[in-house]
This record gives structure tokens, sequence and C-alpha cells, in this order.
């Protein structure tokens, strides 16, 4: 059987010119017109606002797969959004060692089951699949440039997708496909936009969107710890600038969202916890994290390196570690580094 292509090229060789030159216009009107029906960023703004909302209020439960390079891990999750007491969680690992995650809005209760283990601290991130932004789509799309791409089916649900390219070459491209009818997110792609390479992905492999509101095994395994060591990580709120450190403004529609303190063990198990500063960035899709912390009792070594999606560049500033962390090129972590001060506070 021929080829598209030549299947075409045989039938417009029997045409007359005038039917020839019919067909060209038609294409040529077929091509003005798709260009304007394209949607304009305010309705890509929209989407992505849409996709944000749909995964907090939306009930929803499935599998989704997580790949970077050769490593696949698959997951299930199992969400409800209520009108009246907010959002419950439960994230189950389905490789490797168990692990379950229970969540009441920002309340987040980690299982280790071979330590019996419990950790409980407050949500962080909250842009987490199949969440998106960690601002708002008018944001994001200052420095990505919308393309709607039609509409596709994953996990046979019929999808909206949605490309942004970045405006520089500071951040990488995404790809997302949205069910049409709800907005839910169901896959995402990280995009090496000079190669076209795919560096991450997440996409449901099976979802069912709008199941009955069943939160009791979620609430009931917050509450049932007994027999577990319930850890409470120590995290406070932390002012870095009044510290002496400034990070100025190295790169385009990143935005400083918090600033953390937290222990990390010493190598010498009989010294004290080192105190660790983590101020985070994001431009909407894309976060990276600066980690400061002091040179004794620390063994890190200066050096760069990759996986996926994510990069790492860790430098020494005088009595300080510092170490930058996102998914992002290494040219913007170097960016970022080469804007980081620090003057002692008087």
């Amino acid at each position: 059987m021929p080829t598209p292509q030549r299947y075409k090229t045989t039938i417009w060789g029997r045409l007359p010119a005038f039917l020839c030159y019919a067909a060209v216009l038609l294409t040529v009107l077929s091509a003005v017109a798709h260009a304007a029906a394209q949607p304009a960023p305010q309705d890509a703004a929209q989407w992505l606002d849409r996709i944000q909302q749909a995964a907090r209020q939306q009930n929803y439960q499935g599998t989704f797969v997580y790949q970077r390079g050769p490593f696949v891990q698959s997951s299930r999750i199992t969400h409800y959004g209520t009108k009246n007491d907010g959002e419950y969680e439960q994230l189950e690992s389905l490789d490797g060692k168990p692990r379950k995650l229970l969540r009441h809005n920002d309340d987040v209760y980690t299982f280790v089951p071979e330590r019996k283990f419990c950790v409980v601290e407050k949500r962080q991130n909250k842009d987490a699949f199949p969440a998106l932004l960690a601002t708002s789509g008018d944001h994001v799309l200052s420095v990505y440039t919308p393309k709607m791409l039609g509409t596709d089916r994953v996990a046979g649900i019929e999808s909206q997708v949605i490309a942004l390219d970045p405006k520089d070459g500071y951040r990488f491209a995404y790809k997302f496909w949205a069910d049409a009818k709800t907005g839910l997110l169901l896959r995402a792609q990280t995009i090496d936009p000079a190669s076209g390479q795919v560096l991450e992905q997440l996409s449901f492999t099976q979802i069912r969107i709008g199941v009955p509101l069943d939160k009791a095994p979620i609430v009931s395994g917050m509450h049932n710890t007994a027999g577990w060591t319930v850890v409470h990580p120590p995290l406070e709120p932390v002012d870095m600038e009044a510290q002496g450190w400034k990070f100025g403004s190295p790169v385009p529609g990143f935005r400083k969202v918090r600033e953390l303190r937290r222990p990390m063990a010493a190598t010498d198990a009989n010294e004290p916890p080192i105190p660790v500063d983590q101020a985070v960035f994001s431009d909407g899709l894309a976060a990276i994290s600066i980690f400061v912390e002091p040179v004794k009792n620390n063994n890190r070594k200066e050096g760069a390196g990759s996986n996926g999606a994510t990069h790492v560049l860790v430098k020494r500033s005088g009595d300080y570690w510092i170490t930058l962390l996102g998914e992002v090129p290494q040219s913007t972590l170097q960016q970022f580094a080469s804007a980081i001060e620090y003057k002692p506070p008087r």
C-alpha cells in the first residue's frame, strides 16, 4: 500500500489544473483559519490555573508512573477535595520498599513500614503531581511561550495538550496533557528544548475521576500511630538576609517563595546536628533550592552533576558550603551562584 504522501501525489497528478489551484487555496485558507483559532496566551493561562484547581478540588484515584532515564517508579494516589474540610490524600509507592503518605491539607504523615517509623511534618511543596503551579498561570507565561497542540488521549481520557517553550536559555520546556472535562493533569513532560529529549515524565496509566468521597481510611490512618515511632522533624522559618545572605535577581521570572532552617546529622555521630538554611526560588514551574551550611564538621566537596532534569552545583564560600539544586540547566545554577553575596551581620 502506498504511503499517505505517495497516495496524495498520485491523486494530485490526475487532477485538472484548476482543481489543483482550488485545493491549494483551501489548504492555505484552512491554515489561516487554524492559526486564527489558536487560543491566546490568556486562554493558556486559564488552562494552567484550571489544572491547579482540579488537582485540589477533584476526587480522583489512579496509578501514575515517574520516568527519568532508565529509572521508573509507579505510585497509587487517592485524592478527595471536600467543600468544608479541604483536601485528603493517600499516596503509596508500588515499587521498591513500601512507603505511604497520608495528608490532610498541609499536615503530612509519611510511614516507613520496615522501620515502623512515621514522620509528621507540614507540607512545603504544593505543586507536586498532579498539581502543577507554584504561582499563577499569568506569571508562568511571562517566561514561557504557550502552544495549544490540540487533543490526545491519556489513560483512555480525552486530553488537551499544552506546550510551554522557555523564552530564554535558563529553563527547560514542558508539555502537559490535561483532562478536557475537568482540567486534571494526566501527563507532564520536562523537555530539553535544544535536543527535544524528554528528561522526565509523570503520567497516569489508570485514573478514575469523580470517585465517591471516602476519607475515613485516611483520617483513621493519621490518628492510628500506636506502635509506630513518630518523629516531628524540627523545621522553622528563617530570615537569611538578616543573617547576611543576599541572592540578588540573577534570572528573570524566579521569585523567592520560602526560607527554612532544618538540622542535618553531622558526619560524626557525637557532634550536634548541623543547621542547614534553605531558600527556594520558583518561576511557577521550575524550582531552585539554595542550601547554606557551615563547613565545620562537614565533608562536602565542590562540584556539579545532573540526574534527568535535576542539576546540582556545590561551591564553597568562606566558612560555608553552598549547594544549589533545581530542575533547570546547569548554567542557571551558575548564574544564581554568581549572584550570592555574604556579609556577616553586625
